[in-house]
C-alpha cells in the first residue's frame, strides 16, 4: 500500500463551459482510519453530468463542491485498512468518494458489493444509481404503461440507453432515441430503439415528428432545451415527462431560448415531473432482482467509456459534458 494519496481538488467555478484550468492535481498523504472508519483504495470512479451544478456556488438539492478541496462522486474499490460495519481489508465496496485514490470514509457509508456477481464497474452503472434512475424515472415517476410511446433524449448515455431497453422489455409499444451522433444512433437501434435519430440533423421537433408521427406519451429528459419543448408538442393528451436531467443548460451563462410552449401542458393536461433517485431507494430490491436476471439472460446490454489515471478525471469529465461517451464515462484510478 502506497504512503502516497493523489486526489482532484476545485481549483475554481467555471464560468460556463468548465476548463482544465478549474481543477487540480493535489498529493496528500495516505489517511489512516479511526474508530468506525476504513479506507478504501478506489479502482473506479465515476464522472456525471449532475456534478456540473455542484461547481456553481448555489444553493441545490445537494450542497455545492467546495473549493480547494477534493470532489467526490460515486466510486468502488478494495478495503485496504481499518475494520468496522462488517467490513474488512479485501472487501469491495461502493461509496460516495471518488475523484481520489485512497479515500478516508464511515464504514457505514459503504457498501460491500460482490465482485464475483458482476463486473465492478457494473456497481457504477447498470446495477447502481445509473440504472435505478433509469428504472425508477421510467416505471414509478412517468408511469410508463404497455403499448405506449417513449422518447428518450441522450438516449446512448448511461441512463437514457438503459431507459430505452427497460420500455422495451416492459412492453413499450414504441421507442425512440435522440442522440448526438451517427455511431450513437446505430448503437440505439443495436439496442432495439425503434428509431432514433442525430439531433445535429435538424429541429428536433421535425425529427421526433418523423420518428414518432403518433405522439408520444411518454418523455424521459436528460437535456431539456430543444428537446423539452419538441416533447411537449409530441405529447399525447396526459403525456408525462419525467425530467432527470438538463445537460443542455448546464453550461449556459444566459437563460434557457426553450422551452416556449409550456402554455401546451394546460390543454394536454401533461405532468412535467422532476425526480432524484435517492428518493426512490425502495424500488432497490426490486430493481436489482429483474436487472439482475435480464442481464443474465442477455436481454440488456450497457456500454462503458474508460479513461486512465486519476489525473485524467477531469478531461473525462469534459468529455463526457461533450458527449464524447459512450454510455457510463469512468475513470480507472
Amino acid at each position: 500500500m502506497s504512503t502516497r494519496n493523489r486526489e482532484i481538488h476545485l481549483a475554481s467555478r467555471p464560468q460556463g463551459w468548465p476548463t482544465a484550468d478549474n481543477f487540480r492535481l493535489v498529493e496528500t498523504d495516505v489517511p489512516t482510519p479511526g474508530p468506525g472508519q476504513i479506507v478504501v483504495r478506489n479502482r473506479y470512479m465515476s464522472v456525471d453530468p449532475y456534478m456540473r451544478g455542484r461547481m456553481n456556488d448555489v444553493k441545490s438539492y445537494v450542497p455545492p463542491f467546495a473549493l480547494d478541496a477534493p470532489l467526490d462522486g460515486g466510486a468502488v474499490g478494495e478495503v485496504v485498512a481499518g475494520e468496522a460495519g462488517g467490513l474488512r481489508p479485501g472487501d469491495t465496496v461502493l461509496h460516495g468518494l471518488g475523484w481520489r485514490e485512497y479515500a478516508l470514509l464511515d464504514a457505514k457509508a459503504a457498501r460491500k458489493v460482490d465482485p464475483d456477481l458482476a463486473p465492478v464497474t457494473a456497481y457504477l452503472s447498470v446495477l447502481g444509481m445509473t440504472g435505478l434512475t433509469a428504472y425508477a424515472g421510467l416505471l414509478d415517476v412517468a408511469g410508463m404503461k404497455p403499448g405506449e410511446t417513449v422518447f428518450v433524449s441522450a438516449a446512448a448515455g448511461a441512463v437514457g440507453s438503459l431507459v430505452g431497453q427497460i420500455a422495451r422489455l416492459r412492453g413499450a409499444g414504441r421507442v425512440v432515441g435522440s442522440a448526438g451522433s451517427a455511431a450513437k444512433v446505430e448503437r440505439l437501434r443495436a439496442l432495439g430503439f425503434d428509431a432514433a435519430f442525430d439531433y445535429h440533423d435538424g429541429p428536433v421537433r421535425d425529427s421526433l415528428k418523423a420518428a414518432a408521427p403518433d405522439g408520444v406519451d411518454v418523455y424521459f429528459d436528460n437535456v431539456g432545451g430543444d428537446h423539452l419543448e419538441a416533447a411537449i408538442s409530441a405529447m399525447r393528451v396526459h403525456g408525462r415527462a419525467a425530467i432527470c436531467g438538463m445537460i443542455a443548460q448546464y453550461n449556459d451563462t444566459e437563460p434557457p431560448a426553450a422551452p416556449r410552449n409550456l402554455a401546451l401542458v394546460i390543454g394536454k393536461r401533461l405532468t412535467l415531473r422532476g425526480f432524484l433517485v435517492g428518493d426512490h431507494g425502495h424500488l432497490r430490491a426490486e430493481f436489482v432482482r429483474e436487472m439482475a436476471g435480464w442481464l443474465r439472460d442477455g436481454k440488456v446490454s450497457y456500454d462503458e467509456t474508460v479513461v486512465d489515471g486519476i489525473e485524467n478525471a477531469p478531461e473525462a469529465f469534459l468529455g463526457l459534458l461533450r458527449g464524447e461517451n459512450l454510455g457510463k464515462m469512468l475513470v480507472r484510478v
